[in-house]
């Protein structure tokens, strides 16, 4: 299958090929029209290229956000509920529009997040006691 750019330089050819009068105003305007049509071609050919390009990197971007999205909500076919499984996850509800937020231990040691869903500052204070887990200093 021909290209568009190679279509109009057939074009072109035939009509090169015809030995036409170039005095005649119909020739003339031809020749305009053919000039037209090659840089349309031009710009088409750019602008499939520039198309080819994003798509290239719309696909990087996807393979990207599929890793980033395994890796925030941990896609183990082991995990038996919502969060996961290699950490303590705590469920937070906020008081002021009673979204559920599931933090680890990571954010209650910062001692506080913003609500996602309204911004509202949740603040923890949690000491989880040693001697809970029977790991008593003597």
């Amino acid at each position: 299958m021909m290209t568009i750019s190679e279509k109009v330089a057939y074009i072109k050819g035939l009509m090169e090929g015809m030995k036409l009068d170039e005095s005649k105003d119909e020739i003339k305007l031809t020749q305009k029209i053919v000039e037209v049509l090659e840089d349309m071609a031009l710009t088409i050919a750019d602008l499939e290229d520039s198309v080819d390009l994003m798509g290239e990197q719309v696909d990087a971007v996807d393979e990207d956000l599929d890793a980033l999205e395994g890796y925030v909500y941990d896609d183990d076919d082991e995990c038996d509920d919502d969060c996961c499984c290699d950490e303590d996850v705590y469920e937070v509800k906020c008081p002021k529009c009673g979204n559920m937020i599931y933090v680890d231990g990571d954010i209650l040691d910062e001692g506080s997040i913003d609500c996602p869903s309204c911004g509202e500052k949740l603040e923890f204070d949690v000491n989880f006691d040693e001697e809970e887990d029977g790991a008593e200093d003597k």
